[in-house]
């Protein structure tokens, strides 16, 4: 059952290309691995822990006043994390600028808390706000990959195209600036959302 729970939104029902939930995020802070994943590791522990609070709680909070509650346990994560970040990562803190405090309004999360979390047990809420937030976090990994590599030829800010390869040192190679620019967001999670949809339509057809 758990490991359905997990397994589900990774790839079957991934939040991001096949639910088409936080796309937004997905698009605004991918033009670098380092603050993608940290964008990623922050939406995964906030999703996380706040449908295992809000499981533990679902059976006192009225349902007049849930939309509230869960407002102000999201919120509480999400400042939290904010706070660490800028305690012990300012740089990337800066680089994600308001899109940290924007996980409050993260539909993935809310989402998950009314489909699973007010209606299941604490542990398997637990594991499906993490695996929801794996499932976001991987599509933010692989666009901000394709876009810093291409874009910037680095990883993680370190250079990994040899530079006897650019044209400027009588190569062959140059960065392509449009990778670094939104609207390659946009085409690099459209290539993503088409590849998860086509191998579940190969699978279902299969069957």
């Amino acid at each position: 059952m758990n490991k359905r729970i997990f397994l589900d939104p990774l790839f079957k029902n991934n939040p991001v290309s096949i639910l088409a939930l936080g796309i937004c995020s997905a698009l605004a802070v991918t033009v670098r691995l380092q603050p993608a994943l940290v964008m990623a590791l922050s939406v995964t522990l906030v999703t996380g822990f706040s449908e295992l609070i809000l499981s533990m709680l679902r059976k006192t909070v009225p349902n007049r006043i849930r939309i509230i509650v869960q407002l102000v346990v999201v919120a509480a994560l999400v400042i939290l994390v904010d706070q660490i970040l800028k305690a012990f990562a300012w740089q990337t803190s800066r680089q994600l600028s308001v899109f940290v405090g924007l996980i409050i309004t993260n539909c993935i999360i809310m989402g998950r808390i009314e489909a699973f979390a007010l209606s299941n047990k604490p542990f398997p809420s637990f594991v499906d706000g993490i695996a929801n937030g794996l499932g976001y976090g991987i599509i933010l990994v692989a666009v901000s990959f394709f876009r810093e590599l291409f874009g910037s030829g680095t990883l993680m800010g370190y250079p990994v195209i040899p530079e006897q390869w650019y044209v400027a040192n009588g190569g062959f190679y140059e960065n392509n600036g449009l990778f670094i620019l939104p609207p390659m967001a946009l085409i690099v999670v459209g290539l993503i959302v088409w590849v998860f949809n086509a191998k579940n339509e190969k699978k279902a057809w299969k069957k």
